[in-house]
């Protein structure tokens, strides 16, 4: 059977995390061209394509495969490491999480993690749907997500639903909704996350229409999607916690009563006996039970997690 050598597997794994083979080399303390060489052996013994030659590398299909098994072998010499006594290191944990939970109840949740080695986050704030790529590509060792459906090699538990409410400035609701609220919303100015939110078009569709209006404003930072719909900028899908503050002092109304849309919200991460990660989960799960809602009826596609993320 064909072996996979360490030196070859571990080289690509900082090509992956460097971006280049420059910075590969810079990180493993070799030439360029030992890190090219390593590679090359390595994609002649799997027979495949492992990287694109471009500025950042791009993983193959293949390539994810790898560098997979090499993140998994990093995080249990690690561990066995620590258990021996033989490192006094922090452990490093990355994580996918989408930018909504990032700014409400996600970050809370890390702050009450306790371990003994210390363990450091390495947060990769990413689209709700698109986290469980980096779960793919071996990016990261878990990722709050809108999918329940496990990526191979990993397990799936659902921490419950970030509630989103359609809200806007008293101003612009006297501007722009004067009629039908499928109809108005279908012309109104919206704010939007990204390209890839399409939570505002998806309760417009609920409405009975066929999307939100072209005339979108981009703003891609979770806390400015708020500050842009209470200053009048456009309406837009607000998360409930994010809302409070200006409900309370009249920068925001809700466009409608009563149709809140909640995304539900999922963890997922490598199926491994690794303590450090054991207790993020445990964390992560505590807090999503404190602070977001139980599993109700949902809008499942969302690309802006609970998220803009």
């Amino acid at each position: 059977m064909t072996e996979l050598p360490l030196e070859q597997v571990r080289t690509l794994l900082a090509v992956v995390d460097g971006g280049t083979f420059d910075a590969a080399a810079a990180a493993l303390h070799v030439t360029p061209s030992a890190v090219s060489q390593r590679i090359k052996a390595l994609e002649q013994r799997t027979g495949s394509v492992l990287v694109t030659r471009t500025k950042p590398v791009r993983v193959t299909g293949s390539g994810q495969v790898v560098v997979r098994f090499a993140r998994r072998l990093a995080a249990l010499e690690q561990d066995a490491r620590a258990e021996l006594g033989m490192s006094g290191e922090p452990v490093r944990v990355p994580i996918a999480v989408n930018a909504d939970s990032l700014s409400t109840w996600f970050l809370p949740a890390l702050a009450g993690v306790d371990a003994d080695p210390p363990i450091c986050f390495e947060l990769h704030r990413e689209d709700q749907e698109h986290t469980t790529t980096l779960l793919r590509e071996g990016r990261v060792m878990a990722a709050v997500t809108s999918s329940a459906t496990p990526v191979q090699g990993c397990s799936a538990r659902p921490l419950g639903s970030l509630r989103y409410l359609p809200l806007a400035h008293p101003a612009f609701v006297a501007r722009w909704v004067t009629g039908a609220l499928r109809d108005d919303l279908s012309a109104a100015p919206v704010v939007v996350f990204d390209d890839h939110d399409d939570l505002q078009d998806a309760f417009v569709r609920l409405l009975g229409g066929d999307g939100a209006s072209a005339l979108r404003h981009y703003v891609p930072a979770s806390e400015m999607v708020v500050a842009a719909v209470e200053a009048g900028l456009g309406w837009g899908m607000v998360p409930e916690v994010q809302a409070a503050p200006g409900l309370r002092d009249g920068t925001l109304v809700p466009l409608v009563r009563d149709r809140p849309v909640d995304v539900p919200l999922y963890w997922q991460q490598w199926k491994l006996d690794l303590p450090a990660l054991s207790t993020v989960a445990d964390a992560v799960a505590a807090a999503a039970a404190a602070s977001l809602r139980r599993p109700a009826s949902a809008v499942r596609r969302r690309r802006r997690p609970g998220t803009k993320s």
